[in-house]
């Protein structure tokens, strides 16, 4: 069995945080997947279902954000689970809004709920970090983390929601990189991706070699003289 948990912090008025993007990415998965309906145990709310032909427990932690780590850590033990079973869908700051990295081990990068399940279980599991932005200064981060998304955001949020849950079957098979892959082609376009460039008008093309050599002066045909002479015999005078 795997164990699949999204952070949060519990309450309608966090509902709509940023910091809440783990919930909702487990809300999704339980949703798309068909899991049972949420019940408590392990001071979480937890559902059971199967992706990608493997028994899978979804877990919300119902502790507030800093002490994740006691109701996954519970959740574990009882199922008699090493943390490499676990995958943790949690907000990130240092990523672009609509970016998912996941990988295995390494630091919290500050995220408390991260930090208290490093403690209670070590840092030997699987992290799904998802892109909320960074506001730029140290002093808006507080209100930028426990803020609610903004409208705009529903353009990239709800696509990559929805391309998490679609794409969990790879997580279970441990096809990370996959993963990662069909998330980002999900959410790419107006809202995950830069506009090109206008084009410059195109220049005539203009072979390497005349490039490489100089322009030759044109060259002036004699007015007077013996040559003059013979060339009006040969071509007969020009029109005036």
């Amino acid at each position: 069995m795997l164990v699949f948990a999204g952070l949060g912090n519990p309450g309608a008025k966090y509902a709509n945080n940023r910091h809440n993007v783990g919930f909702m990415a487990a809300d999704e998965i339980h949703r798309r997947h068909g899991f049972s309906a949420w019940s408590k145990k392990f001071q979480a709310l937890v559902a059971d279902g199967t992706i990608g032909g493997e028994k899978v427990l979804l877990i919300k932690p119902q502790t507030f954000m800093n002490l994740s780590g006691q109701a996954i850590g519970e959740a574990l033990r009882f199922y008699k689970l090493t943390p490499s079973a676990l995958t943790v869908f949690y907000d990130e700051l240092d990523l672009v809004a609509g970016k998912v990295r996941v990988k295995k081990g390494g630091g919290s990068g500050g995220h408390n709920g991260i930090k208290s399940i490093d403690a209670h279980l070590g840092k030997d599991y699987r992290r799904a970090r998802i892109g909320i932005g960074h506001p730029g200064v140290k002093e808006l981060v507080h209100g930028h983390v426990l803020g609610d998304f903004a409208k705009v955001d529903k353009e990239w949020l709800e696509p990559l929601l929805e391309a998490i849950a679609v794409n969990a079957p790879h997580l279970v098979k441990g096809e990370d990189d996959k993963f990662m892959n069909r998330v980002s082609l999900a959410v790419s376009g107006p809202a995950g991706t830069a506009a090109e460039p206008e084009a410059a008008p195109k220049k005539k093309r203009v072979s390497h070699i005349r490039q490489a050599r100089p322009q030759q002066p044109a060259v002036k045909v004699p007015e007077s003289g013996p040559m003059a002479a013979m060339l009006k015999k040969l071509f007969g005078k020009g029109e005036s």
